[in-house]
């Protein structure tokens, strides 16, 4: 896996210094800029595009949550700020994960491993489907689970659930789920739209292992019954009328 290259962006000084510390301490992280001022950090990060941000959310004139509406697709964002009721709106965008100051570097660097993991589920992903025809359907992804990149077929994949830190894999072929250390936006960016739909905050369905949907909106996919909530219901009612 090749090193990541970050930017550091928040409008307190010191607290810039610390991420600056705990990226040099990261071998596998290249620290490609540091910002105080969020205006001037967006330009530097439009024109370098690194593979991750290091994000506070509360700033002047551009506040994180809409600065990380505007980054390229290929940025990652890890938030790192002092309010906890942001967790909620982080995984919503493209982050990967929420760091709570006051940083450990402990913390911070499990935050920089699941970065890791992900680019590196991403890189196995794009090197399999470039070994295959280039108008060849992508029908499998890599899910590191048990410290192993393991290949999953897509159509194995009945649901992903969800916890905290975690998602799990539930699969038609196996009794018991893969479990890896991703959030559900980014496993959500692993998975194509057309094939899996999120109808809860934690749950992710492959629509063609849907059995039946109750009148309360409850979807059978394999044994579980999964619900789909309303901030998601306009979205899969709007797929169920599409099928008729």
């Amino acid at each position: 896996m090749k090193t990541l290259r970050c930017i550091v962006v928040d409008d307190e000084p010191l607290a810039v210094k610390m991420l600056e510390g705990f990226v040099e301490r990261t071998p596998f992280l290249e620290l490609a800029g540091a910002f105080n001022d969020p205006v001037l950090a967006l330009s530097e990060i439009r024109a370098k595009v690194p593979e991750l941000v290091f994000l506070d959310i509360q700033m002047p004139d551009l506040d994180g949550m809409e600065l990380s509406r505007m980054l390229p697709a290929d940025t990652r964002i890890i938030f790192t700020t002092a309010f906890k009721q942001y967790a909620f709106d982080s995984y919503e965008v493209s982050a990967l994960d929420f760091l709570l100051k006051p940083i450990r570097y402990q913390k911070f660097l499990e935050a920089a491993e699941k970065a890791r993991d992900w680019f590196a589920l991403k890189e196995a992903a794009s090197s399999a489907s470039s070994a295959s025809s280039p108008s060849a359907e992508k029908n499998a992804i890599f899910i590191k689970a048990d410290g192993v990149l393991q290949k999953v077929e897509l159509s194995d994949i009945q649901y992903v659930e969800g916890m905290k830190d975690y998602v799990m894999f539930h699969l038609a072929s196996a009794r018991l789920p893969l479990v890896t250390h991703l959030t559900m936006k980014a496993a959500e960016d692993l998975l194509p739209p057309e094939r899996f739909m999120r109808i809860h905050r934690s749950y992710i369905v492959g629509l063609s292992h849907i059995a039946s949907v109750t009148p309360q909106a409850d979807v059978k996919v394999g044994d579980a019954l999964l619900h789909v909530s309303e901030g998601y219901r306009p979205a899969f009612d709007q797929y169920l009328a599409s099928l008729s």
